[in-house]
């Protein structure tokens, strides 16, 4: 008997940022595989882009690359509109960018501040503004935002991102209680130590003392191992998709039991 099986992201839009490698690449091919059309960002690295759209389209869906540093509110304004325009309307954001320099308080400067709080506080303000009136006017939406274990506890020389990834959880449980009943939702997932390529391992200065993927890197893990790109795509699936309907203004601790110790 032939199952008439849907695909959990068919006939929605997504648009995901920080999409050319790593978390934010897995994600778009997870929700291509889904059936998710997808306006794609990224700040530079637009050959890594194409080739993450390239696999997407493979998966028969529509996708739009955008280019674009989402810390500027105009920038992100045209590419939401460019992205809405192209594909028509934006059901599903994944607010994915993020830096994380590790450095003693007294050592962080003004503009380091300023630059932490813009790309990994502000950016998702800014997302949100942009896509919110569509989702309100079609009476449905999914915000996701990507925070972190510095959303759960602070840890010492992460004064900035801490500050930052926090705010972001308030202020998605802000905006989900805000517009609940208004058919949008906001939530946050995030990520414990995952296996990703670094692009900039000074910004984490612990790896310099203790290996990461080591023995004593993941005795720390309750689950004994570090997470993957999947896990938290799957994630963040599960808030864009309808299995999640009656979730908002909650957070996925992707962290392999990291939390509870």
């Amino acid at each position: 008997m032939e199952k008439n099986w849907k695909m959990r992201l068919e006939n929605k839009t997504a648009l995901i940022t920080g999409a050319s490698r790593n978390i934010g690449a897995e994600i778009a091919r997870t929700f291509a595989r889904e059936g998710a059309d997808l306006i794609l960002n990224t700040r530079q690295s637009a050959q890594e882009l194409e080739s993450v759209a390239a696999e997407c389209r493979e998966l028969g869906v529509k996708t739009h690359i955008v280019i674009g540093d989402v810390s500027d509110p105009d920038r992100v304004s045209a590419m939401a509109a460019e992205g809405i325009e192209a594909l028509g309307t934006v059901d599903v954001l994944v607010s994915n960018v993020a830096v994380r320099p590790h450095k003693p308080l007294l050592e962080v400067s003004v503009e380091e501040w300023q630059d932490v709080i813009a790309t990994n506080l502000h950016a998702s303000f800014y997302l949100m503004r942009a896509v919110l009136p569509g989702m309100l006017e079609q009476g449905s939406g999914s915000i996701i935002a990507l925070g972190g274990q510095a959303a759960i506890t602070g840890r010492p020389e992460t004064a900035v991102v801490t500050t930052a990834k926090t705010g972001l959880l308030g202020l998605i449980r802000a905006v989900a209680a805000e517009y609940a009943g208004q058919g949008v939702r906001a939530n946050l997932v995030n990520p414990g130590s995952t296996d990703t390529f670094r692009a900039h391992p000074e910004w984490y200065p612990e790896f310099q003392e203790v290996e990461r993927n080591s023995a004593q890197h993941l005795s720390s893990i309750p689950m004994g191992r570090q997470g993957t790109v999947q896990d938290i795509a799957n994630a963040c699936l599960f808030y864009a998709s309808d299995e999640s309907s009656y979730i908002t203004g909650d957070r996925m601790n992707v962290v392999g039991g990291r939390y509870i110790v």
